[in-house]
């Protein structure tokens, strides 16, 4: 992966204290509101700087999001990666999973080549672990998920490791390729001061819908296929019952408790 590019997707969240929802709109209130990188994508730009030093090419992370987002770039540049290209325009607010696959794909497209896309698990303000497959999807590329470790790099080939309930996979798959990965992938590192005054000083580059070439009606609400009617905060659970006695008195209390 010497001369090509390791493609990082992240994307700013809320910090869990400070998420509102607009109640007309049913979408996150983001101005005023102070944001983080997505902890899991914390890992992915982790990963794609392992995989740079190991084996060289140049790790570009991307986002899509207001012009706020930015910062989050800046700060994955101080934690290693290359270069950032941030995707914005208003059309793209309100978007969900699919649509913002759609959008993240076709500004993949627009940078070039690469050979491999790594994001992280899923969104702590979703948590629907869809736009990573998804993304692989539209771009027509294998994709692996829940990856706990990138171990080698063999030619064409990625092979990685994933951890699951009832044991432990070893997977290879053809290169270009789309991974996502876990906490367990890796140890985010603190960013140096030499990092730190390179990230204040990079430049982002800004694409619109108009640079991606991306249908109006693809993106944003329009592309959308899914969208949040309603959002409340679950009732607290009042009037529990402790039960006491033998098993049997136990379950005959529990069944005629069902029964009302």
């Amino acid at each position: 992966m010497s001369t090509r590019q390791i493609i990082v997707c992240i994307k700013q969240v809320p910090e869990t204290g400070n998420i509102k929802i607009d109640p007309k709109t049913n979408t996150l209130i983001r101005e005023g509101a102070s944001a983080i990188i997505n902890p899991f994508d914390q890992n992915a730009i982790e990963a794609g700087v392992e995989l740079r030093e190991k084996y060289g090419g140049e790790v570009v992370v991307i986002t899509m999001g207001p012009p706020q987002a930015e910062e989050a770039l800046k700060e994955a540049i101080s934690l290693g990666a290359d270069s950032g290209y941030l995707i914005t325009d208003r059309l793209f607010a309100g978007s969900d999973t699919l649509a913002t696959a759609w959008t993240l794909s076709r500004a993949i497209r627009k940078i070039g080549d690469f050979d491999l896309i790594i994001c992280g698990k899923q969104a702590i303000d979703g948590d629907t672990a869809q736009t990573g497959p998804e993304l692989a999807e539209m771009l027509g590329i294998p994709h692996i998920s829940y990856v706990s470790a990138p171990l080698d790099v063999d030619g064409k080939m990625i092979i990685v490791k994933r951890e699951l309930e009832d044991g432990i996979e070893k997977i290879e798959v053809r290169l270009p390729a789309l991974i996502t990965v876990t906490k367990e992938a890796n140890e985010p590192r603190m960013p140096s001061l030499k990092r730190k005054m390179l990230a204040k000083k990079a430049e982002i580059p800004k694409l619109s819908a108009t640079d991606i070439d991306i249908e109006p009606n693809l993106c944003g609400l329009s592309g959308s296929a899914t969208q949040v009617i309603k959002i409340f905060a679950p009732p607290k659970r009042e009037g529990t019952c402790i039960l006491s006695g033998t098993g049997e008195e136990m379950v005959k209390e529990l069944i005629s408790l069902l029964k009302i």
